[in-house]
This record gives structure tokens, C-alpha cells and sequence, in this order.
């Protein structure tokens, strides 16, 4: 997912798409103890998609010092 993508959704889809996200991320950690994974990069594109969720959450709740 893009960050234009998530720039356009509100704070509601963002929080649920977080909690998604980070299930995911726990299960995909929990496979790569346990087995072998289809494709480790998922891994990393999950870990990066939950960064610029909290990243955008938190620019929308600080104001902008200008």
C-alpha cells in the first residue's frame, strides 16, 4: 500500500488497517519460527507498511510547528 493511499483514508481506517497489519505481522513471525516462508520479504513490507501507519497517525495528531 502507498502512502498516498493511506494519506486519503481517515483516522478509522487507518487504526483499522494498523491492527490488521500488525495481526499479520505476528503471524508471519510466528510462521518464520516455525516453517520455512513463502516469501520472507513479507516480513519486511509488513513491518514498513505498520511504520507509516504510526508515522501518519502521528503527524495528523501533532500540529504542525511552523
Amino acid at each position: 500500500m502507498k502512502a498516498a493511499e493511506l494519506r486519503e483514508m481517515s483516522d478509522e481506517q487507518l487504526e483499522l488497517t494498523l491492527k490488521e497489519t500488525c495481526d499479520r505481522l505476528l503471524r508471519l513471525r510466528l510462521q518464520s519460527q516455525t516453517e520455512r516462508l513463502d516469501a520472507p520479504s513479507e516480513l519486511r513490507k509488513c513491518r514498513r507498511l505498520v511504520a507509516r501507519i504510526k508515522t501518519l497517525l502521528h503527524q495528523r495528531q501533532t500540529p504542525a510547528s511552523a
